[in-house]
């Protein structure tokens, strides 16, 4: 399992992207980087996402795979609330690279993948 935190990239509004603008989760990844869609479903409890604006947490869900195979960001039952993750299965979880995601307002931003990070459970 590995965190992985994303930031908004350059925009019109952000030319400069905007690090206040971040996403955090949890995802099983496989050894070149790409999620292992294989070993979601044994942790799929476990991959919890929160999108945070300024250090300040918004939402707190879970990363999902709806029946057609997309993948989301849910934040509560049903598909309303779901952000859309651009062709999550292909990429490369790795700094630098990047995603994007639909989100609540309809509009696809490009995030940039700032870290990535082994997680492990917190002992009980």
């Amino acid at each position: 399992m590995k965190t992985i935190r994303v930031e908004l990239a350059r925009t019109k509004d952000h030319p400069e992207g905007n690090p206040g603008h971040v996403y955090e989760f949890r995802a099983p990844l496989d050894a070149e980087g790409h999620l292992d869609a294989d070993a979601w479903p044994k942790v799929k409890q476990l991959c919890t996402v929160r999108r945070l604006e300024n250090g300040t947490e918004q939402e707190k869900g879970l990363l999902i795979r709806t029946k057609g195979g997309k993948w989301v960001f849910s934040y509560e039952p049903g598909d309303d609330d779901d952000e859309a993750i651009f062709k999550f299965s292909t990429h490369v979880f790795k700094p630098g690279e990047y995603v994007s995601i639909t989100e609540h307002d309809g509009e696809q931003r490009t995030f940039r993948i700032t870290s990535v990070a082994d997680w492990h459970p917190p002992a009980s």
